[in-house]
């Protein structure tokens, strides 16, 4: 979404110090009202990639965009989380729904700012496979605290992009990027 993603509450909780998991902001339902997605956003690749960068990234204090977020993704989106933990590799499945309920407080209590660094897609038809690298910061200018690949795979409908379905890895010590995902 870091060492570890935030957009993965229970890696945050199995990997980060008791103390640190108290004073961690409360996880609590958010309303997002459905609102029609921006021309920009959803008619090239590019468009879709670039928002779904835009719509979590800000400082402290923001409130993150998740109307527009959400008019990235079919109805029936799944966002998986994956990683490991304690040794073990994990799949955490969540809705949009899930995923905001689950992040909001962290990006808006502490800030974070994601961004793409490198792209590598594939496309046949009318379905596009992006693995997208990004870095993390808490602040738009700090240093970097997190990096990993988006994998989002995209639909063509005739009229717009839309987001299948997305899954991510967080960068560790165990798995570092391949080079052919850097820039």
């Amino acid at each position: 979404m870091r060492p570890h993603r935030l957009r993965d509450p229970l890696a945050i909780a199995l990997l980060l110090p008791a103390a640190l998991v108290a004073q961690a902001p409360a996880r609590r339902h958010v309303v997002v009202p459905t609102v029609a997605p921006r021309a920009a956003d959803v008619a090239t690749v590019d468009g879709v990639v670039k928002a779904y960068y835009d719509v979590i990234t800000g400082p402290a204090g923001q409130p993150r965009q998740w109307s527009r977020d959400r008019s990235l993704y079919i109805p029936d989106l799944r966002f998986v989380a994956t990683g490991v933990a304690q040794g073990r590799p994990y799949a955490r499945v969540m809705t949009h729904q899930d995923f905001v309920d689950g992040s909001d407080s962290s990006f808006v209590h502490e800030g974070f700012f994601e961004r793409e660094i490198h792209r590598v897609t594939q496309a046949y038809g009318n379905i596009v496979q992006v693995f997208s690298t990004y870095e993390e910061h808490r602040t738009a200018d700090g240093p970097v605290v997190g990096r990993g690949i988006n994998a989002l795979q995209l639909f063509w409908d005739g009229t717009r992009w839309w987001v299948a379905s997305a899954i991510w890895f967080d960068e560790d010590a165990a798995h570092p990027i391949p080079q052919e995902f850097l820039p």
